[in-house]
């Protein structure tokens, strides 16, 4: 089954904008716990983080909701029932909503398997005229998530995209940020697009969103909460976060998590850097032009 593109009329509807997010592990506190004996990422030993190109990504979303009146963002993301923090993020931020893709059969997904589980999901979505998400993850920093998903799409794909610059008719105008340049590209829609980091920062949290959106859950963690009160989820259904399985999306198992990914991790190894020696030097001009000589010729500058 193919998905179905909206291709609005943009001045009269708006765009449909799906921003692809991950909660990944803080790569800034990772200690000798961060991987499971399989190989795998052990994410409830790390502090949790919004991936950091994935926030530039949802500027870039929010920004052309905020030119194109009636336009949508709606989060997609995929990991543990705690993942549901990164759609409260983004509806803090001003998306409009998110799906959550939590399921056992996901966990220890490689690119393969994770672009798999994510074009299911947005196969069940429906229309689309836009998907953007970071370039690349900190955890895994493969870059390949996003242009895989657009492969299972059949969607045209622009990366390293810096700014979105405008919407017109059927096309999307982007520049994209390279290693010596930039250069500006236009593509037709429906697209996918990866945005680098170097793109506009995310805007902070709206208290006002923060108030409307602080007690929206997911169905797990209603479960799991104490004391709660479901008139409240009743009288604003915004409020219930939409919670998918592998089921919900009619994925083939086989294909998801460990059994759909054929990338596995035979060794891990921590290394620790450590000076063998140390020179100090002091701040007159010959001691500072003897450090520059020795960094030259040492290979480490020049």
């Amino acid at each position: 089954m193919q998905p179905e593109y909206s291709l609005n009329k943009i001045k009269n509807m708006g765009l449909k904008i799906i921003v692809l997010a991950k909660q990944v592990p803080d790569t800034r506190n990772v200690g000798k716990d961060a991987m499971k004996e399989d190989g795998t990422v052990n994410r409830a030993a790390l502090p949790a983080i919004f991936n950091p190109e994935d926030l530039n990504a949802l500027e870039q979303a929010l920004a052309l909701k905020e030119r194109y009146e009636g336009s949508t963002v709606t989060l997609l993301t995929m990991g543990p029932p705690r993942a549901a923090d990164i759609i409260r993020e983004g509806l803090y931020r001003g998306a409009d909503g998110g799906y959550l893709l939590t399921d056992r059969a996901f966990a220890g997904a490689d690119t393969l398997a994770t672009s798999y589980a994510l074009n299911m999901a947005i196969r069940k979505i429906g229309k689309f005229d836009l998907i953007i998400s970071g370039r690349q993850a900190i955890d895994g920093d493969t870059a390949q998530v996003g242009p895989q998903v657009a492969e299972k799409l059949g969607l045209q794909q622009i990366t390293y995209a810096e700014e979105i610059q405008s919407v017109q008719a059927d096309k999307v105008r982007v520049k994209r940020r390279l290693e010596h340049g930039v250069e500006v590209v236009e593509v037709k829609l429906p697209v996918l697009i990866t945005v680098n980091g170097s793109a506009a920062a995310c805007r902070p949290r709206n208290s006002r969103l923060v108030q409307k959106y602080k007690y929206a859950k997911t169905p797990s963690e209603k479960q799991t909460a104490e004391n709660l009160n479901e008139a409240i989820y009743e009288a604003r259904p915004f409020l219930n976060l939409t919670e998918w399985s592998a089921a919900d999306v009619d994925a083939d198992t086989k294909q998801c998590g460990l059994s759909g990914s054929p990338t596995k991790v035979k060794k891990i190894e921590n290394i620790v850097f450590q000076a063998k020696e140390s020179k100090t030097f002091d701040d007159s001009d010959a001691k500072i032009e003897e450090l520059i000589v020795e960094l030259i010729s040492n290979h480490t500058i020049g």
